[in-house]
């Protein structure tokens, strides 16, 4: 058995491009037939409120002073 790749001949040459198509091929067959129709997109509708944030809350009654 040969284990090295510089003095292997050209049917495990072969092999080995013909192992990585195959490997890529489903790889990509895999990536074209998932699914992402189950997860919902943050898109606002067309028609909505849209609401602004408002000014920063600051809590009344707090002892120590804010350090910002």
């Amino acid at each position: 058995m040969n284990y090295t790749l510089l003095n292997a001949g050209r049917t495990t040459h072969l092999k080995i491009v013909v192992v990585a198509l195959v490997a890529a091929t489903a790889v990509v067959a895999v990536g074209i037939n998932a699914r992402t129709g189950g997860f919902t997109t943050a898109r606002a509708p067309a028609d909505g409120t849209i609401i602004k944030a408002g000014q920063p809350a600051t809590y009344a009654g707090q002892e120590a002073s804010t350090v910002r």
